[in-house]
């Protein structure tokens, strides 16, 4: 009976123990609300300034989808010719074809034959040849007729005489297809270097604008590759006024118009890796062999072996002083291993 809680008075009740339950209530919340905002501050990235490297290829485009920007996914000429080169060999097997007389030179011991042609200084004609090819191997094998306005050739046509009205449902052959490049590169005296890169910008613009190369878009999407290679790569790039005197019917107007919608569609991207280049450049070899397109094979002579060592002596004076500079990292050891060093023919 005298005590101060009982049944009937609640421990709630007192003043005293309320204010201090409602302070350790709100101690309570406090911490939660600080748990809280750390939970939210180590799962929330802080805002920051994006690097041109994030921003220099499209995110919602995949690794193996941007071959003209990584050097590590395939080439899409390369995989669209494989079916063309399986179906081939396939048939000469079920028909027994002989692969007739080799034409391709090997070297021997007393022979030794090379080409003209190195990923450096590519030779022009072969080099035409194979991005034509590969050109040709796109529009054969593409996967719909996506396309745009700009590059429709019978609403901007290259000609006076315009195109035929079944113009879209033929596609041109290889030889077709050379001539019209092999016309534009002698009348503007462009590299074998321009070709590469113009393939490398060409396929760019198949992934980043998600349309096809067909028998209505062809010359005007090779003419526009060809604009921007030759003003990215050349130093003393061709006007457009230039072009318009190698294709007489077009207009500056139109160059321009197709040039800037060409740079739109790209996202202004026009770097070109030493890697992709070079990643390009042997897939076009692999392209020539597989359809037989062999580059001009000389036996090496005299005057040119002199001239490869020349090339190559002139390689070692130059990285002379830089493997001097890698020996004296370690003087220890200078008088316990010798590093032996062999003459290389730079071909």
């Amino acid at each position: 009976m005298g005590n101060t809680v009982t049944c009937c008075v609640s421990p709630g009740a007192s003043p005293k123990l309320s204010r201090a339950r409602g302070a350790t209530e709100r101690q309570t919340a406090a911490a939660d609300v600080y748990e809280v905002e750390l939970e939210l501050a180590e799962t929330v990235p802080e805002p920051r300034l994006q690097h041109i490297s994030d921003r220099e290829f499209p995110d919602e485009l995949a690794l193996e989808s941007n071959p003209s920007d990584h050097p590590r996914a395939s080439t899409i000429f390369l995989s669209k010719s494989q079916t063309d080169v399986r179906e081939k060999r396939k048939s000469n097997h079920f028909n027994h074809v002989s692969p007739g007389q080799l034409t391709k030179k090997y070297s021997s011991c007393s022979t030794i034959f090379l080409d003209d042609s190195t990923v450096s200084q590519p030779n022009l004609r072969s080099t035409i040849k194979c991005v034509t090819l590969a050109i040709y191997y796109h529009i054969k094998n593409r996967d719909s007729e996506r396309s745009l306005n700009i590059f429709d050739e019978k609403l901007h046509p290259l000609t006076r005489e315009g195109v035929p009205d079944d113009y879209y449902k033929h596609d041109p052959d290889h030889k077709h297809i050379y001539r019209f490049v092999r016309t534009l590169f002698s009348a503007a005296q462009l590299t074998a270097e321009c070709a590469i890169v113009t393939l490398v910008y060409l396929e760019r613009l198949l992934t980043y604008a998600e349309i096809d190369i067909c028998p209505s878009n062809w010359k005007r999407i090779v003419l526009g590759a060809i604009l921007l290679a030759s003003k990215v790569w050349d130093d003393q790039a061709v006007w457009n006024v230039d072009y318009c005197q190698i294709l007489k019917d077009i207009t500056v107007e139109d160059m321009n118009e197709m040039e800037r919608h060409f740079l739109e569609l790209l996202q202004f991207n026009i770097n070109v890796p030493a890697s992709v280049y070079a990643k390009y450049y042997f897939d076009l070899r692999s392209l020539a062999d597989d359809n037989n397109l062999s580059f001009l094979l000389e036996p090496l002579s005299k005057d040119r072996a002199q001239k490869l060592e020349a090339i190559s002596r002139l390689c070692e004076d130059k990285y002379k002083d830089l493997s001097k500079a890698a020996m004296r990292r370690s003087f220890s050891a200078d008088n316990l291993v010798g590093i032996r060093r062999s003459n290389a023919i730079i071909s």
